[in-house]
């Protein structure tokens, strides 16, 4: 054998293999595409207009973006990629270390702040991935010789707790932790922030307390970069909170975190994802005949049902058996029995006007299936509903 049909022959032995992994990955890309397992979508256009609405009521000010506990359910990765390249957004924030990481691995630019904890032994890598730490403890030093040995400033944000007390440096000890940091070499202040406990009357006193803190240090020379406090909360109810830059989450993804603010006419949100699967199964229920654990429901005239693959399991919330109601083709549909791990049921009727394969859409933005209204309909919170989202479900 001479060497060029050596080559010849090892790279068809090289490539059959190839081949037949892309013709198994065009079997799967079929199956996926026809499967009836549960889905969430993600509409772009939404997401856009909702960031400009934030901008609007903000006027102007720049957006931090709080995209955590997976994007808000939809997915950390394409939500940052969607919303780095819009003008109004300034960064991102998220809570997980190994969100800011996967932000980072697929190549997004933009600022990244991590609001969660982490360890010293992450620092050094935080930094070398330009993610930014939001600092309350006295790591000073800490960050000041990551900063020394890789040659580059240390960027962070400076967290307070002016009330809340979750997590910052209470803001009598505040002073001396901020200066403290702004006196050592390499390391930036970009931000100063504050969150409110969203009682609005103890919102005020909070306020005055960052207010009269950052003042302060200004006035004595500490540059503090940029002081962010609002959430989409604050964004309805105090536009003297909005500061240098707004840090709004829910709103971000058009979902009305109250429902009295869905009314008050300040921010035309449009839900940014939706919520889908397929009818798996139809059959009729005798009259005395039952579904769902327990029996939880009998029927009590011949009525046919469909089941449908997706359940608490999936982050379908279990009260949605107490009223929640699904569309399918067009008509709405009531949830009944219970939700098992995967699976739900919903009632029909008298005539079996549903299919196996029909698209099922359990929340979305139309009127009628939005978040909000599901969460009226059996009390499940909105949070619940985006933020339990599995992470096992395709994001489209």
């Amino acid at each position: 054998m001479n060497r060029r049909t050596f080559l010849q022959g090892t790279t068809a032995a090289a490539l059959a293999p190839l081949a037949v992994r892309a013709a198994s990955a065009q079997s799967r890309e079929v199956s996926r595409s026809s499967a009836l397992d549960p889905w969430v979508e993600i509409n772009r256009d939404h997401l856009a207009h909702n960031v400009a609405e934030v901008s609007r009521v903000a006027s102007g000010r720049p957006i931090l973006a709080v995209i955590k506990n997976n994007g808000y359910g939809h997915g950390v990765v394409p939500i940052a990629q969607a919303l780095s390249a819009s003008p109004h957004v300034r960064g991102l924030a998220v809570v997980k270390l190994q969100e800011a990481m996967a932000i980072r691995d697929a190549g997004v630019k933009a600022p990244v702040l991590l609001m969660g904890p982490f360890d010293e032994a992450n620092l050094a890598d935080m930094h070398a991935r330009d993610i930014m730490p939001m600092v309350y403890t006295p790591v000073g030093a800490a960050l000041e010789r990551i900063a020394a040995r890789s040659g580059k400033p240390l960027r962070l944000h400076v967290c307070v707790d002016t009330g809340l007390g979750r997590e910052g440096v209470p803001f009598r000890d505040a002073p001396a932790l901020i200066r403290d940091i702004a006196g050592r070499k390499g390391l930036s202040i970009e931000g100063v922030m504050t969150t409110f406990t969203e009682d609005e009357a103890f919102d005020l006193e909070q306020l005055r307390r960052f207010n009269a803190l950052t003042a302060d240090l200004t006035a004595s020379g500490v540059r503090l970069g940029l002081r962010h406090a609002a959430s989409s909360f604050t964004l309805f109810q105090n536009s003297n909170a909005f500061l240098d830059m707004v840090r709004p989450g829910m709103a971000l993804f058009g979902v009305y975190s109250e429902q009295p603010f869905r009314t008050m006419n300040k921010m035309a949100l449009k839900p940014a994802g939706a919520l889908r699967a397929r009818v798996a199964y139809v059959k009729k229920l005798a009259a005395g005949e039952s579904a769902g654990y327990n029996r939880a429901y009998v029927a009590r005239a011949d009525t046919w049902v469909a089941t449908l693959p997706v359940g608490h399991s999936d982050g379908w919330p279990r009260v949605a058996a107490k009223g929640a109601r699904v569309r399918i083709g067009g008509a709405l549909y009531p949830v009944i029995a219970s939700i098992s791990a995967s699976h739900t049921i919903v009632e029909i009727g008298r005539e079996p006007t549903v299919a196996i394969g029909d698209v099922v859409t359990l929340w979305d933005w139309e009127d009628g299936s939005r978040p909000e209204d599901v969460s009226a309909a059996c009390g499940a919170s909105v949070y619940d509903l985006l933020m339990h989202l599995g992470g096992h479900l395709p994001r489209r």
